[in-house]
């Protein structure tokens, strides 16, 4: 009885082994995309009121874990009973990823007139003017992250394909909290940033005291911050994408073998990137033009 007992812990910490392994490098996979995660919702959680800011997240941190409720079970049943299902997602979630960032390369490249979002804190709104506005920018915000979800949890799965079902469940569940709880978490961080360097400026009595500096700094990095987090994030989405080419089309794997993988990923990711960005603008016209 005693050996059988000591067994199963042998069995567990072998298991939990395996998963530390499997989820460091599940989440060198995932990086990319978390921290496109973290670029778009900081963007989308900073457009508030200083009051409504961490409301708004919240409603959002919710929605996205909802998703992630939704999008674990029919990923693990898919590894289970159709595996190379995931494989093709994968790929056409590369697609996805290598547009996103060649059109995020394109519009900075390529200036061109956006519609003014709709703000809350420019003009004087009614309490339901400004609960109708957030609740149209929290659907927008959590429609993207089940996007992003699906590409971070079909990654995090791809790592562990042909492993126990038991390791890659906790495994991408363990992926899965991290990209709920840590985006989210440091999101709140930064969108409260500006609102902590005014705090601290108020309570400032000196003119030149290292409080109010601090503080200063603190307003004019938020908008900083966000910039490089969505260049950041920008690059790393072609990486990713470039990476899930290499890796799962045989073609692209044995392709320019003398080059560093970095570098061929990123190339691979920007072209096709742009190639789907060329089709899916010249639909965009000829569908314009049979509405017009």
């Amino acid at each position: 009885m005693g050996s059988g007992f000591f067994a199963l812990l042998d069995d567990i910490a072998a298991i939990m082994d395996d998963v530390a392994v499997m989820s460091k490098v599940a989440a060198k996979k995932t990086a990319g995309i978390l921290g496109d995660d973290l670029a778009v919702n900081a963007e989308k959680a900073s457009g508030f009121a200083s009051s409504r800011e961490l409301p708004v997240l919240w409603a959002i941190s919710k929605g996205s874990l909802l998703n992630k409720i939704i999008i674990l079970p029919i990923a693990f049943l898919l590894s289970a009973f159709f595996p190379i299902a995931i494989m093709v997602i994968l790929v056409l979630g590369g697609l996805f990823l290598a547009y996103e960032g060649a059109e995020k390369i394109y519009e900075f490249i390529v200036p061109h007139k956006h519609e003014e979002s709709e703000g809350i804190t420019d003009e004087v709104l009614t309490e339901e003017e400004i609960l109708v506005i957030e609740k149209e920018k929290v659907k927008s915000a959590i429609v993207t992250d089940f996007i992003l979800s699906v590409e971070i949890v079909i990654i995090a799965l791809g790592t562990v394909i042909g492993k126990p079902l038991t390791s890659q469940i906790i495994t991408v569940s363990i992926i899965a909290v991290i990209a709920t709880v840590g985006v989210y978490g440091i999101v709140a961080l930064i969108v409260r940033m500006d609102e902590v360097g005014f705090k601290m400026i108020q309570h400032s009595k000196k003119e030149n005291s290292i409080l109010k500096f601090v503080g200063n700094i603190l307003v004019q990095a938020l908008p900083k911050v966000i910039k490089a987090l969505t260049v950041i994030g920008t690059i790393a989405l072609i990486l990713v994408a470039g990476g899930l080419f290499v890796h799962n089309i045989e073609f692209f794997h044995h392709l320019l073998p003398s080059f560093p993988s970095i570098v061929k990923e990123f190339a691979i990711g920007l072209i096709i990137g742009f190639i789907v960005l060329g089709i899916v603008n010249l639909f965009k016209k000829i569908f314009q033009k049979k509405t017009a």
